[in-house]
């Protein structure tokens, strides 16, 4: 939970600093300066590990009453809490709260931003730039949906069409994918790093038979 809180916290700021790109490019140095990515990248990491030592000082102290065998590759709270007994589940409601809030709480900023963000590229006179912009927008926004949706479904979806293998799969989906895809996105953004990938790219296909 404490790498979905960072991640959530990560993505938040992502869709700041598309915000000020776009909204306030004139102004994009100073909001965006080191010290400022320096103190978010610090609230992110702060907040994830905030929640993680409330989740892991909780499910600590949950008496297991159906055996110790978590079906998943990482100790994922809902099912550490299918193994407990279900009085004990109110230990939870704390971080469970404190989840939802930070979860709520960058669902909101990252509407609010990218509400201003469309009516800002909207009401640009150049259609270049209109897909400049929309093309530097849309990866992030696509690797926020997958990361929600997903992390939504995992905690929210009826126990009915719960099984091992969809848990596994969509525990992958929001826990692993968006983290691997946000350096991807930036960093294909980098000149440099692209001509470095072309060129990794064209020495393997040389190597190919």
């Amino acid at each position: 939970m404490g790498l979905q809180a960072a991640e959530c916290s990560l993505l938040t700021i992502m869709s700041y600093d598309r915000y000020v790109a776009i909204c306030k490019p004139l102004h994009y140095g100073t909001l965006m300066d080191s010290r400022a990515c320096a103190t978010m990248a610090a609230a992110a990491w702060g907040a994830g590990v905030l929640n993680s030592l409330l989740h892991t000082a909780n499910t600590f102290s949950l008496p297991l009453c159906q055996g110790n065998v978590v079906n998943q590759f990482f100790c994922e709270i809902p099912q550490i809490l299918k193994l407990s007994c279900s009085a004990s589940i109110l230990r939870e409601l704390v971080p469970i709260i404190f989840s939802v809030c930070l979860a709520f709480g960058c669902f909101v900023f990252i509407v609010v931003s990218y509400v201003q963000i469309f009516m800002a590229v909207l009401r640009m006179p150049s259609e270049q730039g209109r897909h400049k912009a929309f093309s530097t927008c849309l990866p992030h926004l696509a690797v926020v949906s997958l990361f929600l949706i997903t992390g939504f479904f995992a905690h929210l979806k009826p126990p009915s069409i719960s099984s091992p293998s969809m848990d596994l799969m969509v525990s992958f989906l929001y826990a692993v994918v968006p983290s691997t895809l946000n350096p991807i996105i930036y960093s294909m953004r980098n000149k440099e790093i692209k001509h470095a990938l072309s060129k990794v790219l064209q020495y393997a296909l040389f190597l190919l038979p």
